[in-house]
């Protein structure tokens, strides 16, 4: 996110942590990271916080997996890859 010079930040909601916050030209991403999102207590992890954010920026888990499922509430799940070599951001 440097790269694409993106401002990034770490960010807490209440009690949870949002891995990163990063922030250009008046836009914000909001980005939680695992290595895999293999178990229920995994997902909820790293889903809860980026659901209690009520604005409208995208909002992304990304993690290894290859075989990903579609997005939830509006978060996009992605492969971490995939993200970074994408020009979505």
């Amino acid at each position: 996110m440097k790269r694409k010079n993106y401002a990034v930040y770490i960010g807490k909601f209440d009690e949870r942590e949002i891995d990163f916050i990063a922030e250009k030209e008046g836009r914000r991403i909001y980005l939680q990271v695992a290595y895999l999102l293999a178990t229920k207590e995994t997902i909820e992890r790293e889903f809860t916080p980026l659901t209690q954010v009520k604005d409208n920026y995208p909002k992304y888990v990304l993690s290894m997996d290859t075989i990903l499922g579609g997005d939830y509430e509006g978060i996009k799940r992605m492969n971490i890859m995939d993200f970074l070599l994408s020009d979505e951001v």
